[in-house]
């Protein structure tokens, strides 16, 4: 699959396909899979990848080992965080090109988290539609402690997931927040232990599966227009061009005799 396929060694957003489901992984193991400039372009790369294949139904989003991301990767940061010019390039281009490329996938994504989910990790896992975290991960997004605000784009995403008052506690106060906190403030849908993680992947895989990966798709579509302010006439123009299509037709029948839908 074009752009999708895993990569080699070293640090990467990897992406390997089975039975219909995307598992992308990030990997940067010895820094807890804290994101490199490279990556983000991996990131970008992964997704666009993701949105041009037909037929996929999920995209679990995981960190490689026993954390989903740590933030970004400190030690590059010297090399253009004192430079405005760079500095944009680097939020703008690279990091934003990345989140932008997981809000625009029609495919549903799911995060899977596991350690620490911070900054960056926030960010990906914002992104995505449904969130499942182990209890004991933690998130936070304390980068005041180096000296530097969030990305206005990436606050407005951050914001818009976690709700305001979590993310001003995150950025003003470098509050570092559990997971039965994050699930309490409707962050994580999914709160497990660590002994049942992979069956509730597992279940949500099959749970995501079952269903019409076309309605999926113009769900998502439908809840972008509406958060980006398009106008309800605009999106009616097209919201019932669906009506002929195989998957609606196989719904309605499979439900009338009485039988498991085959969608896709």
């Amino acid at each position: 699959m074009s752009g999708v396929e895993p990569k080699g060694q070293g640090p990467s957003v990897q992406c390997a396909v089975q039975e219909r489901v995307a598992t992308v992984t990030i990997s940067n193991p010895p820094r807890f899979n804290a994101m490199t400039r490279a990556m983000w372009r991996d990131l970008k790369a992964v997704f666009e990848g993701i949105q041009a294949e037909a037929g996929l139904r999920l995209v679990v989003l995981a960190g490689e080992g026993q954390h989903f991301c740590a933030g970004g990767d400190i030690s590059e940061y010297p090399d253009f965080r004192f430079d405005p010019v760079r500095l944009r390039e680097f939020h703008e281009d690279e990091v934003w090109g990345g989140l932008q490329a997981m809000l625009a996938c029609d495919v549903p994504i799911a995060a899977t988290i596991r350690g620490n989910c911070m900054g960056a990790g926030v960010e990906m896992a914002s992104c995505c539609d449904v969130r499942l975290s182990e209890r004991s991960a933690r998130f936070g997004a304390p980068i005041a402690k180096l000296g530097f605000p969030m990305a206005p784009r990436e606050a407005q995403l951050v914001a818009g997931a976690l709700g305001e008052a979590t993310a001003r506690e995150m950025l003003l106060t470098g509050a570092i927040l559990d997971a039965p906190e994050m699930a309490g403030r409707g962050f994580l849908q999914h709160l497990v232990e660590p002994d049942r993680f992979g069956d509730a992947v597992e279940q949500l895989v099959k749970q995501v599966g079952a269903l019409s990966p076309q309605a999926a798709r113009l769900n998502k579509q439908t809840l972008r227009a509406l958060q980006a302010g398009r106008t309800m006439d605009d999106i009616l123009r097209t919201a019932y061009d669906y009506a002929a299509s195989a998957e609606h037709r196989e719904g309605i029948s499979s439900f009338l005799e009485k039988r498991p839908a085959k969608f896709g």
